[in-house]
């Protein structure tokens, strides 16, 4: 769910009224966002690492191949 979509201004949060003006606030989007930023590049470069782990490995273990 992503604060600067449609969906986000329909979702449960957003309908409670002590939640509301909080989850509506554009710093609270934007923090939001930027944490997903974050998480996805962590995710990203450390699925990079185990691919090339991986790589790396059957590399050694097969030194004949390709």
């Amino acid at each position: 769910m992503a604060p600067w979509s449609a969906y986000w201004d329909r979702n449960l949060f957003i309908q409670n009224p002590a939640l509301h003006a909080w989850v509506s606030n554009r710093f609270i989007r934007g923090a939001i966002s930027g944490i997903g930023i974050v998480t996805a590049t962590a995710g990203l470069a450390e699925l990079a690492g185990a691919f090339r782990v991986r790589r790396e490995g059957t590399m050694r273990e097969d030194p004949g191949a390709g």
